[in-house]
């Protein structure tokens, strides 16, 4: 099991393909400025222990010299022993709808950008709860298998998007039918459901299924993402500028609107409560507070502990690197001399 300590650190990593962009631009304006001087092929002759050979393979060990100190900074972890630790908790299954009304505006910067921002946020206030992840549209998928690892939650949420369910709708039945699936309902733990939708609900039937749900015990809440009055699905070009909204066959630009009645109805079959989420607040309050009047049992987890710090083999790896970089000159001799690894014209 690999972790992080410092993991903020390895943002710098975006630092190097925009180091390897600024050595490419600066050797083509080395080989412009070079040939202000006369044709290249005389020039380089009138050079003759010139190496752009050597020069790369600086930059080359440069590069990874920087890459290297940058995890050693954020230091890796590797955990050597797992232990099985005992935890109070309940059982959380959130489904998720990733419908293309969901990229509809109305809730800024949208919907769907505003419901993953709550999860993060439940996530956060999360303490020996499992955690599972379910996404839907015209079906239903398990993103993430029930689990205490908000990490590895965080990291399958960061990843959701519109495209990554092949058939649109808005089948919460589905959502609600393979959550129920995902628990395993051997165990004593509380379980409850989190859909979050804008409730256009046209597949199935959503309230039969959470009736289902709570005749196992299991309690349905829902999250209502939008507004009553609606708005369009914007279409956005690839510099993330609307370019049109999305229309119907009959040409008509599309309103979409939250169904609060569906999702009331959902709630109350599956004995859970309905939370409207607006700009400014996403009802996260009022659910943290149903899940915690759920009594929360004991659950035992294989976790990895006794983490040993592995900075020093990044450090001692960049060190190196870096002296070797500074101590290689930038002149061919009689060995280099005679290797043409990029095919540079020598005559």
């Amino acid at each position: 099991m690999l972790r992080y300590e410092n993991s903020e650190w390895l943002f710098l990593l975006v630092l190097i393909p925009i180091i390897i962009l600024v050595f490419i631009l600066s050797v083509r304006w080395r080989k412009k400025a070079i040939g202000v001087f006369g044709q290249l092929k005389l020039v380089y002759k009138l050079m003759p222990m010139a190496s752009e050979f050597k020069l790369r393979i600086k930059f080359i060990l440069f590069a990874i010299a920087i890459s290297s100190l940058i995890i050693g900074i954020a230091n890796p972890q590797i955990g050597s022993k797992m232990e099985e630790v005992k935890r109070e908790g309940v059982d959380l299954m959130i489904a998720i709808d990733l419908s293309n009304s969901m990229l509809a505006e109305d809730l800024q910067p949208n919907r769907l950008i505003r419901a993953k921002q709550s999860i993060s946020k439940l996530i956060d206030r999360l303490d020996g709860d499992r955690i599972g992840l379910i996404v839907f549209a015209g079906d239903a998928y398990v993103q993430l298998p029930i689990t205490t690892d908000y990490s590895a939650a965080k990291l399958f949420l960061s990843t959701i998007n519109t495209s990554i369910v092949p058939t649109q709708g808005t089948a919460i039945g589905k959502a609600i039918e393979l959550s129920i699936k995902s628990f395993d309902l051997d165990n004593d733990q509380n379980k409850a459901i989190i859909v979050i939708t804008d409730g256009e609900n046209h597949e199935d039937d959503a309230i039969e299924k959470a009736k289902e749900a709570q005749e196992l015990g299991i309690f349905v809440h829902t999250i209502g993402m939008g507004s009553v009055e609606g708005g369009p699905i914007p279409i956005k070009n690839r510099y993330g500028t609307i370019s049109s909204y999305q229309k119907d066959r009959e040409g008509n630009t599309i309103i979409t609107a939250l169904n609060e009645e569906m999702l009331k109805q959902i709630a109350q079959s599956g004995g859970g409560s309905y939370i409207r989420a607006n700009s400014t607040q996403s009802g996260l309050n009022a659910l943290f507070k149903e899940i915690n009047k759920m009594e929360k049992k004991e659950i035992g987890s294989k976790v990895f502990t006794d983490y040993k710090d592995r900075f020093q083999w990044f450090i001692g790896l960049a060190i190196i690197l870096l002296i070797i970089e500074t101590l290689m000159k930038g002149r061919k001799n009689k060995w280099s001399s005679k290797i043409n690894l990029f095919e540079e014209d020598e005559n």
